[in-house]
């Protein structure tokens, strides 16, 4: 993958709206909004908004609190098979929901979540299923950091020494999509390494010195023998790393 380059975020407008009350659960119908803007805007549907949110009728009112959709980051250990179990949806959702090409997710990867399924409850009680659908996800967020910070202990595997460098999303005429398929301008904080395969297998775990947890999800022209370049956010990041002499334990 060449090295890339991020765009930059200028929000979205829905016609006739004012994105002022937008969380990352739920949307506050304005004056002039409609499911079909709103889903535009939000990289839905009009029938997942009407399934997420119960809806009887397409038909919505200002001041109506509109649930849309959770995120998901992904944690050392986490496969699309244990995510899909936690938030009981499939597989086949979770690779369409974010245009996944394979079934490999790597660490600090977001992942979207379309309709967080939790115990039925009172029908008319449609606030309070609401909430507990927002709840249910941040609770799943919530383990899933409490088993990062758990993941302290030495790792075991293969130990090998390589010359690190680094590099960013940020850069000019880049693609932002790793050999493997990851978007790295959608996922920033996405713990990858550019590896030679034929010392470091890709969909490799490894435990990096000095930058932890990481997948070998990419690979580059210069990147060969015991050499790899890890991904980090902005080029002051990757200018800060330079070059280093660490240890790569290749977990699994």
């Amino acid at each position: 993958m060449k090295k890339m380059v991020a765009t930059i975020a200028t929000g979205v407008i829905i016609a006739g709206a004012a994105v002022t009350n937008v969380s990352a659960e739920e949307y506050n119908v304005q004056k002039g909004d409609t499911l079909w803007a709103i889903a535009e805007a939000y990289n839905t549907t009009v029938d997942e908004l009407v399934k997420i949110n119960e809806l009887d009728t397409t038909v919505i009112q200002p001041n109506q609190k509109l649930f849309i959709n959770e995120t998901y980051v992904v944690v050392r250990g986490d496969t699309l098979t244990a995510i899909g179990k936690q938030f009981d949806v499939s597989v086949k959702d979770l690779k369409k929901w974010n245009n996944l090409k394979s079934d490999l997710i790597v660490i600090g990867q977001e992942l979207e979540i379309k309709g967080v399924n939790v115990p039925e409850q009172d029908k008319s009680a449609t606030e309070i299923e609401k909430a507990s659908k927002s709840t249910a996800a941040k609770e799943v967020n919530e383990q899933a950091k409490q088993k990062t910070s758990n993941a302290s202990e030495a790792p075991e595997g293969k130990t090998i020494s390589v010359t690190a460098t680094a590099y960013t999303a940020k850069c000019d005429g880049c693609s932002g999509i790793t050999s493997t398929g990851i978007d790295l301008n959608a996922n920033p904080n996405a713990k990858v390494i550019a590896v030679d395969p034929n010392v470091i297998p890709l969909g490799s775990e490894v435990y990096v010195e000095g930058y932890g947890y990481a997948t070998a999800a990419d690979i580059g022209g210069a990147i060969k023998g015991h050499k790899i370049d890890i991904h980090v956010p902005t080029k002051k990041e990757a200018y800060n790393w330079g070059v280093k002499k660490v240890n790569v334990t290749i977990v699994k």
